[in-house]
């Protein structure tokens, strides 16, 4: 998943396409980001 998505950035590299990548690579980080901590706090409790 990690190289299409990567992939996917480097030939979506245009001026009306950056935005909505960006934007949406920055939810998918977000939730990604969250669910991680969310794992490694009930693994800890």
């Amino acid at each position: 998943m990690g190289n299409s998505l990567h992939n996917k950035i480097y030939l979506g590299r245009r001026p009306v396409m950056t935005g909505k990548s960006l934007m949406a690579l920055a939810v998918v980080g977000a939730v990604a980001g969250c669910g991680l901590a969310w794992l490694l706090l009930r693994t800890y409790k």
